[in-house]
């Protein structure tokens, strides 16, 4: 199957977090080029080249409005405010996601450190980190850029 083909299933939701059940979506797959003319630049380095957005500088870490945050990439639904916490690190935390299925993981063993990456199943893009100091009562804590992130208000 090629990279064109490639299918995920996740959980839809409305914008103020009704779920909508699950679908099976074609993978949004774009060229380099093509991620760059719609993403910023800030995005594009975050997103698709796994960078990191500087601690206390992304417009969503300290955001406390209600609402639900989305891939800014391709609009799949990943976190609540209802789950979102100040983990004092700056950036926006949350102790899950609204979906298991919505987020993917693997490990990431890049600068010298084995942490587990986090990023969008529907768009392959980097999102964050998710570490086990998180609060109860899962004890996660999903470290995400403001890049990756698209607030919706409710």
């Amino acid at each position: 199957m090629s990279k064109q083909e490639e299918t995920v299933s996740v959980m839809k939701f409305d914008d103020q977090g009704k779920p909508l059940g699950t679908v099976t979506l074609r993978k949004v797959v774009k060229t380099e080029e093509e991620w760059e003319q719609q993403l910023s630049q800030e995005q594009f380095c975050v997103m698709r080249q796994q960078g990191t957005e500087r601690a206390f500088t992304g417009e969503l870490y300290d955001n406390h409005e209600q609402g639900m945050y989305r891939c800014a990439s391709c609009g799949n639904a990943l976190f609540l405010s209802d789950t979102k916490f100040d983990s004092g690190t700056g950036w926006p935390s949350f102790y899950k996601p609204i979906a298991e299925e919505n987020v993917a993981t693997h490990a990431d063993s890049s600068y010298g450190m084995v942490r587990v990456e986090v990023h969008c199943p529907q768009c392959d893009a980097h999102l964050g980190h998710v570490f086990e100091d998180g609060p109860p009562p899962t004890g996660l804590r999903y470290c995400m850029n403001s890049a990756s992130l698209k607030f919706i208000k409710s």
